[in-house]
């Protein structure tokens, strides 16, 4: 009867961790399957349906000195020349939605094209409209030179900071020591 009563106990515990993780992968599954739908539709509406169209121009590229040696920073270029275009909207909720090209010179002074989609929740903090915060993220694909042009994804945080048509657009790359820890930034005109 022990041994009845301790394979009723272990098959119940069995079917627990069962059902609860099939139910746990279903909500993940979910969830995934939502950001993604969310995500298409905003590409889709930001690609059908855009308010303006924008120009922008690489600013600045910082390598983050506590991160690299040097002698490695001396030689990097940290002006990145280059400019890009790009087509956004406004949701309802004031949030910014932009997809875009650029190319611009990297840490090497070679070519690099990025092209993605951008969003940004959007804050006016003051009583004139045309000041504006912004915090968010980009996906989207770039190439490299030292990587012998081969498409790689991104993720990456942005964050800005615009008044009127004018915005300071900045991400940073995360990395290790001697690669990646970048900071970039450009502005962005809408027209």
């Amino acid at each position: 009867m022990a041994s009845l009563k301790r394979f009723y106990l272990f098959f119940l515990v069995l079917s627990g961790s069962v059902l609860f993780t099939s139910g746990a992968q279903a909500s993940f599954t979910a969830t995934v399957l939502d950001g993604y739908n969310t995500l298409s539709n905003n590409i889709a509406q930001t690609w059908h349906s855009p308010e303006h169209y924008e120009l922008y121009v690489p600013a600045i590229t910082w390598h983050a000195r506590f991160a690299y040696d040097k002698e490695k920073t001396d030689r990097y270029n940290e002006r990145p020349w280059g400019a890009g275009f790009g087509q956004s909207r406004w949701d309802e909720k004031g949030n910014w939605h932009g997809l875009y090209l650029m190319a611009f010179k990297d840490s090497y002074n070679k070519w690099e094209p990025i092209g993605g989609y951008g969003w940004e929740k959007t804050w006016r903090p003051l009583t004139d409209d045309n000041f504006h915060l912004g915090l968010g993220y980009t996906v989207g694909v770039t190439a490299r030179d030292n990587w012998h042009y081969i498409p790689v994804p991104l993720v990456l945080p942005l964050a800005s900071i615009g008044y009127g048509p004018a915005t300071f657009q900045m991400t940073y790359i995360p990395g290790t020591y001697n690669n990646g820890n970048v900071y970039f930034a450009w502005m962005r005109f809408q027209f």
